[in-house]
């Protein structure tokens, strides 16, 4: 599979945004899981917590927002059904608490800190 210049700035993005989690003390269970309904892009795990992050990242910002506008009902309910196909792969982690957040990731060249926004 040949890695476009969007796919390489996505990837460059989620590991951006795994670090600082990891250096946070999550524990990465999956990293682009797909299933029919949608992808995952970052699921981690704390004692007792899920996490599920939808990484965007952008070059500047624009009428998107960094992409936050992307985090509207119909990806939120894929994002749902998808998790909820994840759990019955991983039923030890039914029982977690889980969150959902957004990392908005500026690239290259702008060096913005990551924005982390809750995804109720």
């Amino acid at each position: 599979m040949r890695r476009t210049p969007q796919i390489r700035a996505g990837i460059w993005a989620e590991q951006r945004a795994l670090r600082l989690l990891q250096q946070a003390g999550w524990r990465l269970l999956a990293q682009r899981w797909s299933c029919r309904w949608g992808e995952i892009d970052l699921l981690l795990h704390k004692p007792d917590r899920l996490l599920l992050v939808e990484v965007k990242g952008r070059q500047r910002r624009g009428a998107d927002g960094w992409g936050a506008a992307s985090l509207r009902g119909g990806k939120r309910q894929r994002l749902a059904i998808s998790l909820g196909l994840w759990l019955q792969e991983h039923p030890s982690y039914q029982n977690c608490r889980w969150e959902w957040v957004c990392a908005l990731v500026p690239l290259p060249p702008n060096r913005s800190p990551v924005r982390w926004l809750p995804w109720c």
